[in-house]
């Protein structure tokens, strides 16, 4: 597998790995499997087969049966919003409340990866009206970072990038999933970036069946 892998990073591990336990949801599942610590899985299908609606119930946003694990914490044990924090999803379409970028972060995201991503630290006053579309899915994703997330379920989160930007945001994730060991569920419609970035991957069909690639 061709991946952009950094070759040694600096270990701050968590280590615990996402279950999922015979989850179903709106006439869809159940699904079992596993995304190991620091370990990025591949999800891919049919499109309105159930991708979102998975991620969805894995982070407690819609009712659903079964359950889900990380580590040995199981999502019915803690408060759903603590349970958002620690496993953290990125949607397709990111969502913004305030009218400055900065207002949405708890806590400032680290100047380098602004860089790394193509903004400095004025983009952190700007008003949301002036953002891209893209500019908007990039700021997202470090909104989610600055939460420090033990496990990542990321739906689509480059598809409204251009190829420089999508490389920055793959490298940023890849090395966020190895130096922290957090496990990593990555929806894209793109099978190229899969084969970059997935250890292996997850298939679901049309009839919202999933199945396990290589």
């Amino acid at each position: 597998m061709a991946s952009r892998r950094p070759s040694s990073p600096r270990k701050e591990q968590w280590a615990a790995a996402l279950r999922v336990d015979e989850l179903s949801f709106h006439d869809r599942g159940p699904y079992s499997f596993t995304v190991e610590a620091g370990q990025c899985v591949g999800l891919h299908g049919a499109s309105g087969a159930g991708k979102t609606l998975l991620l969805r119930a894995m982070v407690d946003l819609d009712p659903h049966q079964g359950t889900v694990w990380l580590g040995d914490t199981r999502q019915e044990e803690i408060p759903a919003p603590r349970w958002r924090r620690r496993v953290g999803l990125l949607p397709a379409e990111s969502f913004w409340w305030y009218d400055l970028v900065g207002e949405h972060f708890s806590r400032p995201p680290a100047s380098e990866q602004l860089v790394r991503l193509g903004f400095g630290p004025e983009v952190l006053g700007w008003r949301i009206s002036r953002l891209s579309t893209g500019e908007k899915q990039r700021l997202a994703f470090l909104r989610l970072l600055a939460n420090r997330p033990e496990a990542l379920l990321l739906d689509e989160p480059t598809a409204s990038l251009d190829a420089a930007n999508i490389k920055r945001v793959e490298q940023l994730v890849l090395e966020y999933m190895q130096s922290r060991q957090v496990p990593v569920l990555w929806v894209s419609h793109d099978p190229e970036q899969l084969q970059r970035v997935a250890d292996w991957r997850l298939f679901m069909d049309g009839d919202s069946v999933l199945h396990r690639e290589a």
